[in-house]
């Protein structure tokens, strides 16, 4: 995503060149394929690991580091070294991502229109919100001390990161459209309305 905004906004005439659909398929097939290859990875992985501390975990799903905790033995020093490859990786795409956005910001202030501006502004905005709050919900998962990990809060954080992003993907990335943008407003509109005359009618 980051890599497209790149281009439209950086490299415009040149976008349907670069961002062809060949493109766009190598670029699907190698976030896919990595996905399922690292899912593959840490399932094997984890299969392996001997658990002495029983078979429950606090979470709605077998996050890793829950079922490290189960562990007794040092056979979990793999995963530990997966997930540090993981985090090299993702820190990677995190840097790639950084440098992408500052050649993007840099380019569009130099656009000489304000309409201009806002329409790159508004393009990269959702791609922004939806990345920060992914990372900042995982890095607060992930680094927070242990000292301050709760039950309740490791599960808190697990929902924030696993399904509040992928749920509000689609909205976020749908707020350009003028047609989601009306209908929200209505909801909105309809909504305060109606409870506004509700309460009218129950005073009367």
């Amino acid at each position: 995503m980051a890599y497209d905004r790149y281009v439209a906004i950086c490299k415009p005439l040149h976008y349907g060149t670069i961002m062809g659909s060949r493109a766009c398929v190598r670029m699907a097939a190698v976030a896919w394929a990595s996905g399922f290859l690292n899912g593959l990875l840490h399932t094997v992985n984890t299969f392996s690991i001997p658990l002495c501390q029983g078979n429950r975990v606090d979470q709605f799903f077998c996050e890793i580091p829950q079922i490290l905790r189960l562990s007794c033995s040092d056979s979990y020093l793999r995963e530990v070294g997966l997930i540090l490859v993981n985090a090299c990786l993702l820190f990677g795409c995190f840097i790639f991502i950084v440098l992408s956005y500052v050649q993007i910001f840099t380019a569009v202030l130099r656009i000489p229109s304000e309409q201009g501006r806002h329409k790159a502004f508004s393009m990269c905005l959702p791609h922004l919100v939806v990345v920060s709050l992914t990372v900042i919900t995982v890095m607060f998962a992930y680094l927070k001390p242990p000292s301050i990990s709760s039950p309740a809060e490791d599960l808190v954080v697990a929902v924030l990161y696993a399904v509040v992003p992928p749920t509000l993907n689609p909205l976020v990335y749908s707020m350009r459209n003028k047609e989601l943008k009306d209908a929200l407003r209505k909801v909105i509109s309809w909504t305060f309305f109606s409870s506004g005359n509700i309460d009218i009618a129950l005073h009367k």
